[in-house]
């Protein structure tokens, strides 16, 4: 499942190779569980000849900035990815489309060629992504339910141990809760559990200051890791 580090890698990566180029080919598949409320055709033409200005984030979900709305907006699901043709998107994994390859591939669900040449695909195997076209992404559904970013909106830590001070549920679930703090899955989780030395099963509330400031720590420290740990321990330190 992609995580913060894989959006933020593609919302980079998007942002250093198509800013300033307009869209002059769209292909938008036909595939209404991940093209959500609205047609392809429609898509199309909302967003055919129009720049590219910024590419935007907000915990797992990213979308393009065009010179005028609607934006594209994509929701990741469990095996979204965007792929730019000639571009390694990632350091840490495969993610450059070879030449040999089918482009665009046959999972894709969104594409665009740019006036220059360069082309972007956005791809779900699965289906459990949803893309979509907004006026303002920011003010909808999922987005508008997310917390503060754990990368692009860090909390202080004191503000960090106030708001973990009122939950009662154990830490590794309030995590995982977007609406908590937006950004962080399932081996994040683990790997900042670990690193602050904090039990999953231990109470937020009953956190310590000492343990919330190495917890406040390591998530700074682990939000965007270039290379997913390769062993996430099975039990914490007590």
């Amino acid at each position: 499942m992609p995580e913060l580090p894989e959006v933020e890698a593609a919302r980079r990566a998007i942002e250093e190779n198509c800013l300033g180029k307009k869209i002059k080919r769209v292909i938008i598949a036909d595939d209404n569980k991940v093209i959500h409320g609205i047609s392809p055709s429609d898509f199309q033409i909302s967003i055919l000849g129009k720049t590219i200005v910024s590419a935007r984030r907000k915990g797992k979900n990213l979308w393009l900035e065009l010179d005028s709305p609607p934006f594209p907006s994509f929701q990741f699901g469990m095996a979204g990815a965007i792929y730019i043709k000639g571009v390694a998107v990632t350091k840490y994994k495969r993610s450059a489309v070879k030449d040999s390859e089918e482009w665009p591939s046959k999972y894709s669900k969104f594409f665009v060629e740019l006036d220059d040449g360069l082309e972007l695909s956005f791809t779900d195997k699965r289906r459990f992504a949803k893309v979509r076209l907004l006026e303002n992404p920011t003010s909808v559904s999922p987005i508008s339910e997310l917390g503060p970013d754990a990368l692009l909106e860090p909390m202080t830590v004191e503000k960090f141990a106030e708001n973990l001070a009122k939950k009662k549920i154990t830490i590794k679930p309030l995590l995982l809760d977007q609406g908590f703090i937006s950004g962080i899955g399932n081996w994040i989780a683990d790997e900042v559990l670990y690193q602050a030395r904090i039990h999953p099963l231990q109470s937020a509330s009953s956190l310590s200051k000492e343990q919330c400031e190495a917890l406040h720590t390591s998530i700074k420290e682990v939000r965007f890791l270039k290379n997913p740990p390769k062993h996430i321990p099975k039990k914490h330190g007590n």
